[in-house]
This record gives structure tokens, sequence and C-alpha cells, in this order.
């Protein structure tokens, strides 16, 4: 079974025994939406690598293994309770800036009308896996690299998409950093 899986059982066994079940965060269990953020056993993650924790499965572990189950504990993601953090703060993040409007009212361009050199095109997919699930955050708490927002603003200058609005939103994806959720100020970006 995978590790949310494993959650989910613990839980029906509680609530059989009428004790309150764990609170975790969870959507999709495909590894796409960053939701079920954990830390096990001092990992973000857990043992799987390139995984998310939905990902994760109980195979990873041997038989009668103490598993340590930890939130992603950083100031930009409060505690909610047990094992599920306040993610608003990536939320605010994404909404300040970090996607790029596209105007489709009356006839749409064709999306191979705006050749795009294939490296950029590489750099910008490569940017874009960054699902939004907090690790970086959470595991170096002290930082302020903003690697979310900087997978977001890497966009930005690889594609022509991007560049119409692409230094307004940076700088409001920075703002939002700084002022709610860090208190500093994150290593300057290079935007063209």
């Amino acid at each position: 079974m995978s590790f949310l899986e494993m959650l989910d059982y613990l839980n029906d066994k509680l609530i059989n025994e009428g004790i309150e079940p764990v609170v975790f965060d969870h959507d999709c269990r495909e590894g796409i939406c960053g939701m079920c953020s954990l830390f096990i056993n001092g990992e973000a993650h857990g043992p799987g690598r390139k995984v998310t924790t939905c990902q994760l499965h109980m195979r990873e572990f041997k038989s009668g293994d103490t598993i340590y189950i930890e939130p992603f504990r950083a100031k930009a993601f409060p505690i909610i309770k047990d094992l599920m953090v306040d993610r608003s703060a990536f939320d605010r993040i994404q909404r300040a800036g970090g996607y790029i409007s596209v105007n489709t009212s009356g006839n749409t361009i064709d999306a191979n009308a705006i050749p795009v050199p294939k490296e950029n095109a590489d750099r910008a997919f490569d940017a874009a896996t960054c699902i939004g699930c907090g690790a970086c955050v959470a595991t170096c708490k002290n930082s302020s690299a903003m690697l979310f927002a900087s997978a977001k603003i890497s966009q930005f200058s690889l594609l022509p998409q991007g560049q119409p609005e692409a230094k307004e939103r940076v700088l409001n994806m920075v703002h939002k950093w700084t002022l709610k959720d860090s208190g500093t100020v994150p290593t300057p970006v290079l935007v063209k």
C-alpha cells in the first residue's frame, strides 16, 4: 500500500476504536499537487527519491520499522493540526503572479506561431516540474531561496508568452513572499 493508504488504514482503525483520527492533507494522490507534504524519518516526503509522499510506498520500509512522521515545519507553513499545515503562503505567491495570462477573445494564436528554441523549452519544462509542494522551504527553514517562486520566474524569462507581464509578476511574487511569510529579502533574480 502507499504511505497515504497506510495513514487511511490507521485512521480507520482509530475511528473504529473511538479515537480521533490523525489529520493529514492530500488531494490528487498522483504526485502532482504537493498537498501530501510530510517529513518522514527526517526527510521531506520520506526515503523515496523524486517522489511525493503519496507516491511513497510502504515497501520502502522494513517490517517492524519505527516511522517518524512530522508536518512540514517552516514559518511559511504554520501547523493547523497534527500533520496538516497552512499552505496558503504558496497560494498567495501563485495568485500574485505565478501564472501567464492569455487573452482568448477573438482568434486564438496557433501554438506553433511563436517558435521557442528547444533549449529554452527544455529549461522551461524543467522549471515547470516544480509542483509547489514546499519541500525546499520546509527543508531549508532559514533560506530565502524561494525555489517555488524561482521556478515560476524561470518560465517567464524563458518563454515568449511570459514576457509581457514578467517583471510586474516577478516583483509581485517577491513582494508577497518577503512581506508575509519569510521576513527576509530573497536572493535577487534576473529577469530578461
